[in-house]
């Protein structure tokens, strides 16, 4: 029987029999890349998608928030999106009018276009950068795509650029990424999209001689810059050269002012107060929710209600952790989600104020309830 030396020889001579082998096939290959990001790498290794309870994603969801832009019925807006996926193309010939908005690090696109024929483009956008979506809804101009990996991140040194031209997926970031999309009519004809991420990093569980006895996903603060990132490649995806993209997108970014303040009016009762009038204030509440662990499955901006899901982590009732959910086959956390209304009142020119309602758009005066504005509290400030 070999010993652990033996064993690890017989892996050292095999990795470095491999290791000659492949660099005499890749001797003429550029294994240098300025990319920053790359979910398209061969080999990429991801999980079953994150399953959501059939009535999360509904065809039949109200439609006030749509600007009207001459589709009354639902026939006439399934004949819309019919005949705007007729016109696609693989080559775009260009959007007028795209600008880059901003307030600190928050960047969003606005395209003088209807939501209703950006939908589909912009859909294609993130399956032609290698990602699958787990949430499809062009009736709320919502979508969200499965966890997947920068294969970027990963240094591109020679025996590894070697190796991984042949075994695709041996380095692991031990990061993956899914990113929200909302698309938001603010007119008729003129469309606000907003790209979001989030992350996850693998950590070990130790014992307490600080072995790693197993590993759990855990979250990891969000990256301004790859939101930037794909909405400079977005911009190019419209039709604007990516010259002109990445200079939009790099523009000094002006700082941003806290304005958002936690009030609380008893032992249960809060709200937020936010120094920024209605629509600003239901920009950033937006932000806040696609930024968290909210799942907003409608919204009525005439009464500036979001309606959303949200799963509280310790509702799971096991210790793999939230993200290792999201990776399994498992769609507890789906199933665990509960519905809330979050509500952004005008309380005058340039303040409006923040609750957390129940299903039934009564005050959610519960612990819970506090929670949940506490976390868009946090997101707020930022």
């Amino acid at each position: 029987m070999m010993n652990i030396v033996q064993i690890l020889r017989r892996y050292c001579a095999i990795f470095a029999v491999l290791t000659i082998a492949l660099a005499g096939l890749t001797s003429c290959t550029s294994v240098t890349s300025n990319d920053t990001v790359d979910y398209k790498g061969s080999g990429a290794i991801r999980g079953p998608n994150l399953a959501y309870p059939p009535d999360l994603i509904t065809s039949q969801s109200d439609r006030r928030y749509i600007v009207q832009d001459g589709t009354a019925t639902m026939s006439d807006y399934n004949a819309a999106v019919k005949k705007s996926s007729q016109r696609r193309t693989n080559v775009m010939t260009g959007i007028p009018g795209m600008r880059i908005e901003r307030d600190g690090d928050r960047r969003w696109l606005v395209v003088e276009k209807p939501a209703i024929e950006l939908y589909p483009q912009v859909k294609d956008f993130w399956q032609e950068n290698g990602f699958l979506l787990v949430v499809d809804s062009p009736s709320t101009g919502i979508m969200e795509t499965d966890w997947a990996e920068n294969r970027a991140k990963i240094a591109q040194d020679f025996i590894r650029s070697a190796i991984a031209s042949t075994l695709g997926s041996i380095f692991d970031t031990g990061e993956r990424d899914k990113y929200k999309t909302r698309l938001e009519p603010t007119k008729p004809g003129e469309t606000e999209i907003y790209i979001t991420q989030r992350g996850a990093v693998e950590q070990c569980v130790r014992d307490v001689t600080q072995a790693c006895l197993s590993t759990i996903w855990t979250p990891r603060p969000s990256e301004p810059d790859l939101e930037a990132a794909f909405l400079a490649r977005l911009m190019e995806r419209l039709g604007m050269t990516q010259e002109q993209a990445k200079a939009m997108v790099a523009a000094p970014v002006n700082p941003k002012t806290p304005k958002a303040k936690f009030v609380q009016d008893g032992v249960n009762q809060a709200h937020i107060d936010l120094s920024s009038g209605f629509d600003r204030s239901w920009r950033d509440v937006g932000l806040a929710l696609d930024r968290s662990n909210f799942s907003v499955e409608d919204r009525n901006r005439a009464n500036g209600i979001y309606y959303v899901r949200y799963v509280n982590p310790k509702d799971l009732g096991d210790t793999k952790g939230f993200f290792s959910n999201l990776f399994s086959s498992k769609d507890d956390s789906s199933l665990k989600a509960k519905r809330y209304q979050v509500t952004i009142k005008s309380t005058g020119e340039n303040s409006a104020s923040v609750y957390v309602q129940d299903v039934d758009g009564k005050p959610e005066n519960t612990p819970a309830g506090f929670q949940l504005l506490t976390l868009l509290a946090e997101q707020l400030k930022r």
